[in-house]
């Protein structure tokens, strides 16, 4: 009994790490067409979001379709380093994360 609590509690410890890990890893996206550039942690927060060129000179649609491609790539970038960190810790490869 004692061997599984202690397992647990390093498991605890191991996620832990993860999370702090993920908190500290920034990466930029930039959506397909280069208007919307987005920084992100790897616990998939929003650090900063910037528009490249003039606001006056686009298209509401466009920078739309540019904000949702800028974000839906890095949620994915996140979901790759976070599937990467937590395989080099436990050598677990759970696709999805």
């Amino acid at each position: 009994m004692f061997d599984k609590m202690k397992q647990l509690m390093e498991m605890q410890k191991k996620v832990q790490e993860l999370k702090r890990e993920l908190d500290n890893t920034n990466f930029d996206v930039q959506s397909s067409d280069g208007l919307v550039k987005i920084t992100m942690s790897g616990s998939q927060e929003v650090k900063e979001a910037l528009v490249n060129g003039d606001l006056k000179e686009m298209d509401k649609p466009g920078l739309e379709k540019a904000i949702k491609d800028a974000y839906n790539r890095a949620i994915k970038r996140s979901q790759e380093i976070a599937a990467q960190k937590m395989k080099g810790m436990t050598g677990l490869n759970l696709p999805g994360l």
